[in-house]
């Protein structure tokens, strides 16, 4: 583990006073308790922050070559024929089959050069801004997107997810103060094919903050953007702040769809920022090893940035290597196995050290159906993880069996674990001043630091959980066994409850959204069943 260092705009150090002179109570003014860093808010340290990785630089350069290789050599499918001219025109060439297009390394090198190194994603209001990344070279948490079932807080039955437990997600993630911004998953009781847009605008609806947006099908990008844009205010808004973003999705191996290719260039128009995601499965569209499962993933996320570079100029590209894993035993798809881990941390490694792109992975997530010892193990390997390796977005929050599935109060322990790994970041001070070393060494036999300047004026800085739980046996059988699950389900269910049933938008905005939601299910759905008929699922 190393770490690495950045400029100290607030240092902060404690002052060693003469012991003799130590005021053992009553202090007149008594330090204030620090908040610690979330989403929206900076370490009050701006210092090292640690860091891990698979590659040195031996390796990174062997993984940066083959990446390269890859695309200039074999190239990628490029779904959509005016795409397929831009590229061509801009330097490009034909590969071996028809749409197949080599992206020459000088290409791709002038588009990792062009690509923004940092980005905005602004909230409704400027108290949920996020700057990426993040001056203190923290991560933001971000909700699960695309989960089909619900695990309902109040009994922790399941259920198919619908626009109800759509709107308990949103209240929850209102709430928590790591989650920087929130994902749509996917909604029944409503048309399939706009179930995207369904989700997007109650979501959207009822929070002031920063929204993921993940389209379905090329039809509905547009419908989507203009949704964004009547809750950011009018199109002119959405342009000056952006407040949401989208996701781009490869087609794993090495393929990109119209539909895919469409939302970058949508994007463009109006500088929404975009995930470039890949999400290869090593054994099925990637090879089996992390290594090779990490090259697929960022050949395919570095070949997005070139398209953006050459369909719409200066667009702010987020690199998403999303990694999964196939248990050869029984051909699931796993995101908490040793191995997608490896390839995760590899993959973000690459994309941020190597290609000098912003970084977005899971950081959160679990392979099992529950929320039980298995997810707390290895979700919070995974953030380790992911946070170490320098990803600038931990995404998964809530999210279990392989990302199908969202839990709030998995949602609530996971943003404890969030501030938990956030802190753990922050590399120790070893001045003189942080060992208190002067006292140190004059400290008696029987001594003890407690009353301490130095430790007074330390210890409003420890790192005071929210959820997880520090008492004592007796205070613990005396409150009936009540244990962190216990107090997150409370915190979920307070939030709920709590939640203002009203849209956060005005009646005009709630009116002409309905209006695109009902032209969107009549226009989408005739286009994909040729029936005009609006079925649900």
């Amino acid at each position: 583990m190393t770490s690495d260092s950045h400029d100290h705009a607030t240092d902060e150090k404690p002052t060693v006073r003469n012991p003799s002179r130590r005021k053992r109570r009553g202090r007149s003014a008594p330090p204030v308790s620090r908040a610690s860093a979330d989403a929206f808010s900076l370490e009050h340290v701006i210092g090292p922050r640690a860091h891990f990785g698979f590659l040195d630089s031996d390796r990174m350069q062997v993984m940066q070559n083959r990446v390269l290789d890859l695309l200039a050599d074999y190239g990628v499918m490029v779904v959509h024929p005016a795409a397929q001219a831009a590229l061509l025109a801009a330097g490009a060439t034909e590969g071996s089959s028809a749409g197949r297009i080599k992206m020459p390394r000088a290409l791709v090198l002038e588009a990792l050069q062009a690509t923004p190194k940092s980005c905005q994603l602004f909230g409704k209001s400027e108290a949920y801004d996020m700057s990426l990344p993040r001056r203190d070279a923290g991560f933001i948490l971000r909700t699960g997107t695309g989960a089909h079932g619900y695990v309902d807080p109040r009994d922790a039955s399941y259920r198919n997810m619908d626009l109800a437990a759509v709107q308990e997600i949103v209240a929850v993630a209102n709430t928590l103060d790591q989650v920087g911004f929130i994902a749509h998953p996917f909604v029944h009781g409503v048309p399939e094919v706009t179930a995207d847009i369904h989700a997007y605008a109650t979501m959207t609806a009822h929070t002031q903050k920063h929204m993921w947006m993940q389209p379905y099908q090329k039809e509905n990008i547009d419908y989507l953007l203009n949704i964004a844009a009547i809750a950011a205010g009018g199109e002119d808004a959405l342009r000056q702040r952006p407040s949401t973003s989208t996701i781009t999705c490869s087609f794993s191996p090495l393929e990109f769809k119209h539909m895919d290719t469409e939302v970058i260039i949508a994007c463009g128009k109006f500088g929404v920022p975009v995930h470039a995601c890949s999400l290869p499965s090593a054994g099925g569209t990637a090879p089996l090893s992390p290594a090779a499962l990490a090259l697929m993933a960022v050949a395919e996320v570095v070949g997005m940035v070139t398209m953006a570079h050459v369909l719409s100029p200066n667009l702010p590209v987020i690199a998403t290597p999303l990694m999964f894993a196939l248990d050869m035993r029984t051909g699931s798809a796993l995101q908490s196995s040793v191995e997608a881990m490896q390839a995760a941390s590899l993959s973000i490694q690459l994309v941020k050290q190597g290609f000098g792109l912003m970084a977005h992975t899971y950081g959160s997530g679990s392979d099992t159906p529950d929320s039980d010892h298995q997810s707390m193990a290895e979700r919070a390997m995974l953030m380790q993880t992911v946070a170490l390796s320098g990803a600038d977005v931990l995404g998964g929050v809530g999210q279990l069996e392989c990302a199908t599935v969202f839990c709030p109060v998995q949602a609530v322990l996971d943003n404890e674990i969030g501030a938990m790994t956030r802190r753990f970041l922050r590399v120790p001070d070893v001045s003189d001043a942080a060992l208190n070393f002067d006292e140190m060494r004059q400290v008696p036999v029987g001594g003890h630091f407690l009353d301490s300047d130095h430790t007074v004026a330390s210890c409003r800085d420890q790192l005071t959980p929210d959820v997880f739980q520090r008492m004592g046996r007796d205070d613990y059988e005396a409150s009936g066994r009540k244990a962190a699950f216990d107090v997150a389900r409370d915190k979920a269910l307070a939030a709920i409850a709590q939640a203002p049933q009203q849209p956060l938008l005005s009646e005009d905005q709630m009116q002409e959204i309905t209006k695109l939601q009902e032209a969107a299910d009549a226009h989408i759905v005739a286009a994909y069943s040729g029936s005009g008929k609006v079925d649900t699922i």
